[in-house]
């Protein structure tokens, strides 16, 4: 539904949506693909090193079509992450290093939400606070300023909303439909001193929306409190892709379940209800005693092609077919996810797209 935000704690003048900027869909011409390159052992204990293969082909196949933007923390970065993407055989012409040092690879949450005025062709970025998913993986100081570093680098127009928000946690139907999950984004660990219509008051304002549609829970093994990016995904105006649990004695069942039924009673501005597309599971990922969120839905939309993670599972094939059903135009290619997901994100956790002006 709609939401006003009558909170006082802005001035609605100052707004992207008053100044025109709204939040492409994904699937609108792209400028770049950003990343920021995994360096954390943390992050994937003991297989760091066994990700970079993955990631750089991530790297090839969208640089075939357009350009790659890649944060690094320094020199020596930039040259490691080059000797993988050039053994990946990448079109090094269109792959830019960009020196804005982070904490971790999640690039869609801490990276910059680019907008972009239709009328002018004027890009801008928000910079929401960013607190490593409700503090859980300190420290995150780096990773909270590269969308400021990234503005002030490229000389755009910068909004920076007192709240948390992270980019995993929100899908663009590009007509003013913004859809999120009460899960991640009432979470008490985000922004507990705001109410549910004073949250959707800040992202209609600053995503430049009309309306937010809110799903229920996340999928197991999410350590974001229930990102949408792992459930259920915009790929045009009015047709969602959605995941569900084939076998009713997993714990996804009931959850996907709700999630669906949810789906079926929404309603677009116009009143129409959603186009829905179900999207099978993998079989679950568990690895040292912990099932990781592996979900096909984690993929990204480029100019040319879309990558989905696979799993080596029985449904790899299925769920690249549906996809490549919804996406004519488009390539729609998979890669191996298994040690990927030991992150607990995968392609669409890893990127943020800049639109073409």
């Amino acid at each position: 539904m709609s939401s006003e935000n009558t909170s006082p704690l802005y001035k609605k003048e100052d707004t992207p949506k008053a100044q025109g900027f709204s939040f492409p869909a994904e699937w609108a011409l792209q400028e770049a693909l950003w990343l920021s390159w995994p360096h954390k052992e943390e992050s994937w204990p003991g297989k760091l090193d066994t990700i970079y293969a993955p990631y750089s082909q991530f790297i090839k196949l969208v640089a075939e079509e357009q350009n790659v933007r890649i944060n690094v923390a320094d020199e020596a970065m930039k040259v490691f992450a080059l000797t993988h993407i050039e053994a990946a055989g990448a079109n090094l012409d269109n792959i830019s290093f960009h020196f804005n040092p982070t904490n971790d690879a999640w690039c869609r949450d801490h990276g910059p939400a680019f907008l972009l005025n239709k009328e002018t062709g004027e890009k801008a970025i928000v910079d929401w606070g960013y607190n490593a998913w409700g503090g859980k993986y300190p420290p995150f100081d780096l990773d909270d300023v590269v969308p400021t570093r990234i503005a002030n680098e490229f000389k755009l127009k910068l909004f920076t909303p007192p709240i948390v928000m992270e980019g995993g946690s929100v899908e663009f139907n590009g007509a003013g439909t913004i859809m999120t999950t009460t899960a991640c984004l009432l979470n008490e660990n985000r922004n507990p001193h705001l109410t549910k219509e004073q949250i959707e008051g800040y992202l209609l304002d600053y995503y430049g929306q009309e309306q937010v549609l809110w799903l229920g829970d996340g999928i197991i093994g999410d350590d974001t409190d229930g990102h949408i990016d792992d459930i259920t995904r915009f790929v045009n105006e009015d047709t969602v892709l959605t995941v569900v649990e084939e076998d009713s004695n997993d714990e996804n069942y009931p959850i996907l379940q709700e999630n669906l039924e949810k789906l079926k009673e929404m309603r677009l501005l116009d009143g129409r209800p959603l186009n829905i597309v179900e999207l099978p599971m993998p079989r679950p990922v568990v690895y040292e005693d912990q099932q990781l969120p592996a979900s096909y839905a984690n993929f990204y939309i480029a100019n040319k092609v879309v990558v989905v993670p696979i799993f080596n599972d029985k449904n790899d094939q299925k769920a690249l077919s549906i996809i490549q059903s919804v996406f004519p135009d488009r390539k729609v290619v998979g890669i191996d996810s298994v040690d990927i997901i030991w992150g607990l994100g995968s392609f669409h956790c890893l990127s943020q797209q800049e639109p073409k002006s």
